[in-house]
């Protein structure tokens, strides 16, 4: 007797017709047409299944503060950061807490069930760290959280910022961060990277530093992450994310960095809602798009992933915590309109994402977690497209939530009223 079959779903890789068999909180089996006892059945009537979710890049630790202690007016990088340096002292253990649980209940509602969230090592206290530690112990029965020790105001700029560091990572945080473009010079900015690399390498650790989130051609310190992850054989551990530079790169240079990126394993996270809207603030006329080279990248056999990055914070004012809507922007300020374009970033939300924060048990074959989403559309271009409704969201076999399909009620002169699906049926 199985836990769960679903029957009649359509698979991201455009199979249809598709039986899931759940025991124990895994995926049992694959296979089209299968029908078994159940405990539970589910009739997909041809929509979409999708593996969960998957945001590798994000800053919970400031999440749905917006407005405190004021609105960035600018809408800059540096307005925000200066307003994040103006809400830390203000920050209680009890209200970081209450605003991430809050955050990730609206997570698990749209089908994000594994969040990378980067959080602050410069406060000495590491306040925001403990806060998040008991966040991720809170959470863990339903969504995975790893945090990444994020040295915000540079870990050779502030003082104490090595020390504070590892003291997060003492106290159990997972990956080591780093913000190399904003430590004071650009010598310091690669010995930074340098040092954080060597770190990380001695501890066993995943990587991932915030590279080159500036407009400035000359911010390369994807090339010096690069390096040292080839140096260290630390191949696969290791994520860039933002690279905002390299959209302003000169071609030549680019041609040299790709496959420098690709042979050394770095994935490239990019955050195309934040990116578009932080970047080209001090550009008139043309102004750049501010986003990483992404199909570029892809197109060099690079790993790339989107991710949200903030919603509701210092640098952010929107957001609700919906990946698809990440894969929306991202295919637009990319121009990835082909039909091709638009499943690669759908899988930069899904599968890549995974990959960046080394998910075990994540997909849709036999033998890994019971954890997807059906979604009301019939395959990823339309799931993006429509910012699809998540009817229901599973993590091992077990339903965390659900939501009743978007329809409108129509009356139309002539026509009477009718109600019908937001999408057309086949």
């Amino acid at each position: 007797m199985l836990d769960l079959l679903i029957t009649n779903a359509t698979l991201p890789d455009g199979r249809t017709g598709m039986s899931i068999a759940v025991q124990g909180g895994r995926i049992a089996e694959v296979t089209a047409g299968l029908d078994a006892p159940a405990l539970e059945k589910l009739d997909a009537q041809g929509l979409l299944l999708a593996p969960h979710f998957v945001d590798p890049h994000f800053h919970m630790d400031a999440t749905l503060s917006y407005g405190l202690p004021r609105i960035n007016q600018s809408g800059t990088l540096l307005e925000g950061i200066a307003l994040w340096g103006e809400l830390k002292p203000l920050l209680t253990a009890d209200a970081l807490i209450e605003r991430a649980l809050a955050y990730c209940d609206w997570a698990v509602a749209k089908g994000l069930l594994a969040v990378r969230s980067h959080v602050d090592t410069s406060d000495p206290s590491l306040l925001a760290v403990d806060a998040l530690l008991e966040v991720k112990r809170k959470v863990s029965p339903y969504l995975d959280l790893q945090l990444v020790a994020f040295p915000q105001d540079g870990v050779l700029r502030s003082e104490g910022g090595v020390d504070n560091l590892k003291r997060a990572l003492d106290k159990g945080v997972d990956v080591v961060g780093g913000i190399p473009h904003f430590e004071r010079t650009m010598a310091d900015g690669a010995a930074s990277v340098k040092l954080l690399m060597e770190l990380a390498a001695g501890r066993g650790k995943l990587v991932d530093m915030h590279c080159d989130e500036s407009d400035d051609p000359l911010s390369r310190h994807i090339e010096t992450l690069s390096a040292e992850t080839w140096r260290l054989g630390m191949q696969g551990r290791v994520t860039g994310s933002h690279c905002t530079s390299m959209h302003s790169m000169d071609n030549y240079y680019v041609s040299k960095l790709l496959p420098l990126i690709a042979q050394s394993g770095v994935s490239v996270v990019s955050n195309p809602l934040i990116n578009i809207t932080l970047q080209g603030r001090h550009d008139t006329y043309p102004k750049r798009r501010g986003m990483t080279r992404v199909p570029e990248l892809m197109a060099a056999g690079v790993n790339v992933a989107f991710g949200h990055d903030c919603v509701m914070d210092p640098w952010y004012g929107m957001g609700s915590g919906d990946m698809l809507e990440v894969a929306h922007m991202g295919l637009h300020v990319a121009q990835m309109t082909s039909q091709a374009g638009i499943r690669q970033c759908f899988e930069a939300v899904t599968t890549n994402a995974a990959r960046v924060m080394h998910l075990e048990g994540y997909g849709l074959q036999a033998g890994c977690d019971a954890s997807f989403v059906l979604l009301q559309a019939r395959n990823p271009v339309e799931a993006i497209r429509l910012r699809a409704t998540r009817l229901k969201v599973f993590r091992k076999g077990r339903l965390l939530a659900e939501t009743p399909a978007a329809t409108a009620a129509l009356h139309l002169p002539g026509r009477g009223g009718h109600t019908g699906w937001m999408i057309p049926k086949a």
